[in-house]
């Protein structure tokens, strides 16, 4: 009778990464599968997402959205009179939901959000069934849905670009997987309309395509597929519009230059906590990497392309590292299939526990800047009437949503029209580093519609009035402060006369 060797002594010869099954193998399905995997990861979906119910927004990428939304729906032109330096898939999507489902609440994208994190699972549990078989599929679900909240909850839970983008890449993982090309192509081109780095993924979609020794129809495919949504989508909005705010505007903000200490404590710790959350993923990422050398190499490209979207900008912001996880949870399944099956149960306890934590943190976390938002909206609110427009000169676009007053100008941010971004105090701050052509729009817009009240949110940071020549000329012209501040902030209301 033979003996099984221990663990230990079980691999003599360095195995290789796991190969894609058969088309015979894959192409017998056994019965319910979909059926009953598909609930419990809508399941887990839903539990995960949980606390992003808890409060009205979580970042102010999600006030931007819903007052690019209220815009857009009262008339504005996206890259016109409604700006941002992202693409344009997801301001639609807001305000589509919003007209369907009113816009004093996000609950309706908070929903969508659960439902783009369910299909980006589904997707990658696809993908993995086909290469090494059932329960591989049941394993990248259930791990990516555990990973996929394993960041400050800021960044994790907000209905905001990367987590609609997601879909889009594994599903151009998927459609190349299996020679669709044109599907390949139209899935990474929706990533890039609904965030510019979502088109890293183009990279291993690319890979994919040189291995299977293309025709031109597929390489053709490929192209039409990338390259005609993109420019139906330009000519629906401006395309000279487009190709600035989503491509060519972005010079000063993609930069190095300023608070280089505070970005790279922001980046160690980002990636500290992706790298907690990836607890139970890593270790048999690593174990396989000692014994292995060759295969999966679509799934490493992807990996890294997303690595570099994430440097791009050297912003480092929590919620960029979203773009990581599904690499990482199918380069886990692939491990996980050549190591010992006993190792899927701790990788799968360890993931479990780290989301039970940042399930937590989701729940208990501090309201922060939220909480300052509510009060100086309940401030504007009780200073101005329905309909009056209103200039927030700080980085809260969520005040205008929250207080339901639509702003005096398209720049809904003073970074746009400083430079200033996540902590960026240096000395690429101020007009002169303002989007391109900015400043004479917005003094134009003063003249023609003078806001009925400023809000000075800038709390001493570096992009205060006293530094802001144009701004403080405004101010010192036309408006006076009233005595009383809110957290901080100065309201000033039109002089007299």
């Amino acid at each position: 009778m033979p003996v099984e060797p221990p663990s230990s002594l079980r691999y003599v010869s360095a195995p290789r990464w796991p190969r894609q099954r058969s088309s015979v193998q894959a192409a017998v399905p056994p019965p319910h599968y979909w059926r009953r995997l598909l609930p419990a990861l809508a399941l887990l979906a839903v539990v995960t997402r949980l606390p992003s119910f808890g409060r009205r927004l979580w970042n102010p990428d999600e006030g931007y959205l819903a007052v690019q939304a209220r815009m857009l729906a009262d008339g504005g032109a996206l890259y016109s009179t409604v700006v941002d330096r992202k693409p344009p898939l997801l301001p639609w999507l807001y305000e589509a939901s919003f007209a369907v489902f009113g816009d004093g609440s996000l609950h309706s994208v908070k929903v969508l959000a659960v439902l783009a994190q369910v299909l980006t699972a589904a997707l990658l549990a696809s993908v993995a069934r086909r290469r090494w078989g059932d329960r591989a599929g049941r394993t990248a679900g259930v791990l990516y849905l555990l990973v996929s909240i394993g960041l400050n909850p800021q960044d994790a839970q907000a209905a905001t670009f990367e987590v609609f983008m997601l879909p889009f890449t594994a599903a151009a993982i998927r459609s190349a997987d299996r020679g669709r090309w044109g599907a390949a192509g139209l899935a990474v081109a929706g990533a890039f309309l609904t965030k510019q780095t979502g088109g890293a993924v183009l990279v291993p979609v690319l890979w994919l395509l040189w291995q299977a020794s293309p025709t031109r129809t597929a390489v053709l495919r490929t192209v039409l597929g990338l390259v005609l949504p993109v420019i139906c989508v330009a000519v629906l909005t401006t395309p000279s519009g487009f190709v600035f705010w989503t491509v060519t505007g972005s010079g000063a903000y993609a930069s190095f230059t300023g608070s280089e200490l505070h970005v790279l404590l922001r980046a160690l710790a980002n990636t500290a906590l992706l790298m907690a959350a990836c607890a139970g993923l890593l270790p048999p990422i690593v174990r396989v990497l000692r014994i292995a050398r060759t295969g999966a190499s679509d799934l490493w490209l992807w990996l890294a392309a997303s690595a570099a979207a994430v440097m791009l900008g050297f912003h480092f912001f929590g919620h960029y590292y979203l773009q990581l996880i599904p690499p990482l949870t199918l380069l886990a399944t692939a491990a996980l299939q050549t190591l010992p099956r006993a190792r899927l149960a701790p990788a799968l306890l360890t993931s479990a526990c780290g989301c039970v934590l940042f399930l937590a943190w989701g729940m208990l976390a501090p309201r922060g800047e939220l909480a300052h938002a509510e009060r100086v909206a309940a401030a504007v609110e009780a200073r101005t009437e329905p309909g009056e427009r209103v200039l927030v000169w700080g980085i809260h676009p969520e005040t205008y949503w929250l207080a339901d007053r639509p702003p005096a100008s398209r720049y809904l941010t003073a970074g746009l029209l400083t430079n200033y971004s996540g902590g960026r105090n240096g000395p690429q701050v101020g007009e002169k580093h303002a989007v391109e052509g900015a400043w004479p729009v917005f003094s134009g817009e003063m003249r023609t519609h003078r806001p009925a009240l400023i809000v000075d949110d800038s709390r001493g940071k570096p992009f205060a009035p006293e530094r802001i020549p144009t701004l403080r000329r405004l101010l010192a012209g036309h408006y006076e402060p009233l005595p009383e501040e809110v957290d901080g902030a100065v309201f000033y209301v039109r002089s007299p006369g």
